[in-house]
């Protein structure tokens, strides 16, 4: 397996993307909470992998270590990007492109034809890997953040 850290990180790997399991749950929530106000429960991404046949989530590894995740809602021929997170020591190294880029060819073999998400308008960093991943800004949806009732940015994606 090569060289592992204590905290069970490969190191001098690359990250590796795969399917998100019931046992990621502990680091997932961990990241969660840390890049989020109002956080996902346990409960809601248990309920994402267990219930929702519509749902798709990976995560980003560096051993055993998970740095970071994403999730889609596949519906018609269209992927909704429900969240996307980096733990705080990884962002800016290109954890967030390989999962957005891993998702749109997952979707992308689902026959989706396009992506979108929602990012808060004041999130300039996010759009700006979004834009550069050939996401487009279409529309607004005023305060849809809960936490402080910040709008939206309403992104679109053509596969």
């Amino acid at each position: 397996m090569g060289n592992v850290s204590a905290n069970g990180q490969a190191v001098g790997a690359a990250p590796e993307v795969d399917f998100m399991r019931l046992e990621d749950l502990p680091q997932v929530l961990n990241i969660e909470r840390q890049a989020f106000t109002t956080p996902w429960s346990r409960y809601a991404f248990t309920s994402e992998l267990t219930e929702n046949d519509r749902a798709h989530y990976l995560v980003a590894r560096l051993g055993q270590l998970v740095i970071g995740y994403i999730g889609v809602w596949s519906i018609a021929d269209e992927g909704h990007i429900t969240n996307v997170a980096v733990h705080p020591q990884y962002r800016r190294q290109g954890v967030g492109r390989l999962l957005m880029t891993a998702m749109t060819e997952l979707v992308r073999l689902k026959n989706g034809r396009r992506l979108t998400l929602e990012v808060r308008v004041s999130n300039h960093v996010a759009q700006h890997l979004y834009e550069s991943l050939g996401f487009v800004g279409v529309g607004i949806r005023p305060g849809y953040y809960q936490d402080d009732h910040e709008d939206a940015l309403i992104m679109w994606k053509e596969i």
